[in-house]
């Protein structure tokens, strides 16, 4: 019984993180919602505000997220059971956005997204991500749980835990692989794509966590690490920017040419 007694206030500061993540995810649901009925006519300002309540709700979560990863939790998967459980509902929630900068470049590249469309995209990703920082340190500063500090937001918790050639390497190995699987698992059915997802994004964050945080989202970067780039701007520039835009060149230099090429090859030898 006192066992349990020592475990009731972190158990209610869990249930507040997780309350408040789960009203920002309501709360942009309306919004999206009154933004598709009152602004589907004006299509530039539709996907502006589209992206940017997406990326918005992406980088809050986040930062909650990120908070109680960093606590003692009483089990080792409860960080992971979360990770997966909250990218599945951002799957669920933010159809037809990308809240990633380097989705918006495979687009763009792939010749699917035009360049206007992908730089409103990349405004609204880099505008939201950083109104989520400000917004996450109001909603600190209230003190609604004993983990919301408010100096927290202003600190440079460093996530790299290993030189810069590793960081780059994890980080671009990360953005490869989460997008190759968006790539080629749209023609899979969505509740099962979704799944497949979140399970993905759960094993990059297990397996490159502890390296680099497993990011692979520069806009995401930007609002949970804002005043690290401050301090380091070309050693977090090079991790959390470059590299998940070099796993991205790397993927689509292999899907689109060298593994076609490679078949072809195969292909007019074994003819001869």
């Amino acid at each position: 019984m006192t066992a349990l007694r020592g475990l009731w206030p972190e158990v209610q500061d869990n249930c507040t993180s997780l309350g408040l993540m789960l009203l920002l995810v309501l709360f942009m649901g309306l919004a999206r919602v009154v933004t598709r009925q009152q602004l589907h006519r004006f299509t530039m300002i539709h996907t502006f505000v589209l992206e940017f309540l997406a990326t918005f709700q992406l980088c809050c979560c986040t930062h909650e997220l990120q908070l109680l990863s960093e606590q003692e939790p009483a089990h080792p998967t409860w960080p992971l059971t979360l990770v997966y459980f909250f990218s599945l509902v951002h799957g669920l929630t933010l159809v037809g956005t990308s809240s990633n900068p380097c989705g918006v470049m495979m687009q763009m590249l792939l010749g699917g997204m035009s360049s206007e469309t992908g730089a409103l995209r990349l405004s609204a990703q880099l505008i939201g991500a950083l109104c989520s920082r400000y917004c996450v340190s109001v909603l600190w500063s209230l003190g609604l749980s004993k983990y919301h500090l408010d100096e927290r937001s202003f600190a440079c918790r460093n996530p790299i835990q290993v030189d810069l050639p590793k960081a780059i390497i994890t980080e671009a190995i990360c953005s490869f692989i989460f997008h190759s699987a968006l790539l080629h698992f749209q023609e899979v059915r969505t509740k099962l794509r979704i799944h497949l997802l979140a399970a993905i994004i759960t094993f990059l964050v297990y397996t490159g966590g502890s390296l680099t945080g497993a990011v692979f989202n520069p806009a995401l970067a930007l609002s949970l690490h804002l005043k690290c780039f401050d301090e380091a701007f070309l050693r977090f520039f090079i991790v959390y920017w470059l590299a998940p835009s070099l796993g991205i060149l790397l993927m689509i230099l292999m899907f689109n040419f060298f593994l076609p090429w490679l078949y072809n090859n195969h292909t007019i030898n074994k003819n001869e």
